[in-house]
C-alpha cells in the first residue's frame, strides 16, 4: 500500500491507503478555499496514527495548491487546533 495522500477527484476525498484499510477526507472545493466536512478512519485503523498522516497529506497538497482550508469536520478541527504551525492555510 502507498503511505501518500492521493487526491481522488471523482469522489471529492484526499485518500490514504494502508495495508488495513483505506482513510479518507470528503472535500469540497471552491476557488481557491478547500472545505473539509468529513474525514473518515476505519476502525482497523484507528489509534494508529492514520487520520494525522492523512491530514499531514491534506495540509501538503493544500499548500502546493495555494489553498485555504475551511475544517468543518470535528477531527480536523482538532487536528488544527493540535498543529497551529499549518495555521496560515485556515480561511
Amino acid at each position: 500500500m502507498s503511505t501518500a495522500v492521493t487526491d481522488n477527484a471523482t469522489q471529492s476525498r484526499f485518500e490514504l491507503a494502508e495495508a488495513e484499510g483505506m482513510a479518507f477526507a470528503n472535500y469540497r472545493l471552491n476557488g481557491d478555499v478547500l472545505t473539509i466536512p468529513y474525514v473518515e478512519s476505519p476502525p482497523a485503523l484507528r489509534g494508529k496514527g492514520t487520520a494525522g498522516r492523512l491530514m499531514e497529506g491534506v495540509v501538503a497538497l493544500a499548500r502546493g495548491r495555494k489553498l485555504k482550508i475551511v475544517p468543518v469536520c470535528g477531527y480536523a478541527v482538532s487536528w488544527f487546533q493540535r498543529h497551529p504551525e499549518h495555521g496560515d492555510l485556515l480561511k
